[in-house]
């Protein structure tokens, strides 16, 4: 177990802004990064994840962050109140906040409890099973606070269960190793959560992310309503969260694709659970889609949800191509009138450029339509108002004539 850190605002270590650098921290950027920081040898000698306070060049304490001398993103601010003192209890107050709203939009307990910077905490995320929860520390200061945070989550929670899901790519440019750890309680398998009224399972040691993508819940609604009567195709499927749903809201027929035979066994126990009939196929998604093609096969609902296909900056060409094609396979297979879902998770993929190469994969197919919604993640995953790129998520649902 990491070792406790304390924190005392009297005695912790100053991080000097360069002169005239630090009119982005007050404009309210939660970030500093290395450039704007007069990075000496006693700031570089700090270790990774310290607290500390930052003061511009007038020695005016703007706040406390936390701090890595290796990172571009040198600090992250955790309070603007330099006086605060970092412990389990500070932690606990941003957790009930984080608490007090999920309560005011969800009847029950399965959420992203914790989305970083929006919420406070910057390098942390926390997803709610019921009483288990998994965490994601993906910065060197959320690492040097995690006794503190496991406190706090008790304090707040009272959980069975506190998974460390921390396999990240992120945590490696913290200089983090990757693991997956019951951190406190026990879990034995598996655990259930409910979404949009429907039964699901997510494997917390063993799938994918922190175990399931709540960020998709308004999304799965959407087209659950637009499945009824349909034959309803859902690629990348995972643990079947897309498919059972429109399962549920009475779709004709639902065949779920997945290349993984663990996601699929997860969308199984999740239509069992439901007792409704999902197809669950194993393959690769473009794969299938051109057999089912050449089949002339033809769904009112198709839905392609993939996993990143950027996964940074210098895979954004490949990638808008993979998004492209993506479209034009999955549009050959919507019956006139049916209805599209594209999504895309990758932070590196602007807006625009995915909704360009999805309307240029619909040219290819020869399919014109309309677009009945364009969204981002739900209302638990919300945004830092000075880190609009952080909106990741990025989903179109057209209708193709």
């Amino acid at each position: 177990m990491t070792q406790i850190l304390t924190d005392d605002a009297a005695t912790r270590p100053v991080i000097r802004l360069a002169k005239g650098r630090s009119k982005r921290l007050r404009a309210g950027h939660p970030w500093v990064f290395s450039n704007e920081i007069e990075m000496d040898q006693a700031a570089k000698a700090l270790p990774p994840g310290a607290l500390v306070t930052l003061m511009d060049a007038g020695d005016e304490r703007l706040g406390v962050a936390t701090f890595n001398p290796h990172s571009l993103i040198a600090a992250r601010v955790l309070s603007r109140r330099a006086a605060d003192r970092v412990d389990a209890a500070f932690l606990a107050e941003r957790l009930t906040a984080a608490l007090a709203l999920r309560q005011a939009m969800f009847d029950g307990p399965y959420y992203r409890l914790v989305h970083s910077e929006a919420d406070r905490l910057p390098g942390l995320i926390i997803d709610r099973y019921g009483d288990v929860v998994a965490m994601q520390t993906n910065t060197a200061g959320m690492e040097a606070l995690l006794p503190q945070l496991l406190k706090a989550v008790e304090q707040v929670l009272a959980p069975s269960a506190v998974v460390l899901v921390n396999d990240s790519p992120i945590r490696k440019l913290e200089g983090l190793d990757q693991h997956h750890l019951v951190a406190a309680g026990s879990l034995t398998g598996p655990v259930e959560l409910v979404e949009n009224g429907c039964r699901f399972v997510a494997d917390l040691t063993d799938g994918q992310k922190t175990g399931w993508f709540y960020d998709q819940r308004d999304n799965r609604a959407f087209t659950a309503r637009l499945a009824k009567g349909r034959r309803v195709l859902d690629l990348y499927t995972y643990a079947g969260g897309f498919a059972v749903q429109a399962a549920m809201a009475g779709a004709a027929e639902t065949i779920a694709v997945d290349r993984s035979e663990h996601s699929l066994a997860l969308a199984d126990r999740a239509a069992g659970l439901n007792g409704v009939a999902v197809q669950t196929v194993r393959a690769e998604a473009f794969a299938e889609m051109e057999r089912l093609a050449a089949a002339k096969e033809r769904f009112g609902l198709v839905i392609a949800d993939p996993p990143a296909f950027v996964k940074s900056r210098k895979d954004l060409g490949a990638g808008s191509k993979g998004y492209r094609k993506m479209a034009r396979l999955a549009a050959a297979l919507v019956e006139p009138g049916g209805f599209l879902l594209c999504a895309s998770c990758s932070h590196h993929m602007p807006t625009e450029t995915f909704a360009e190469e999805i309307g240029h994969g619909l040219h290819l197919a020869g399919r014109s339509g309309r677009i009945l919604r364009s969204a981002g993640a739900a209302p638990d995953h919300p945004l830092h108002p000075s880190l609009p790129e952080s909106a990741y998520l990025k989903a179109l649902v057209f209708q193709l004539d």
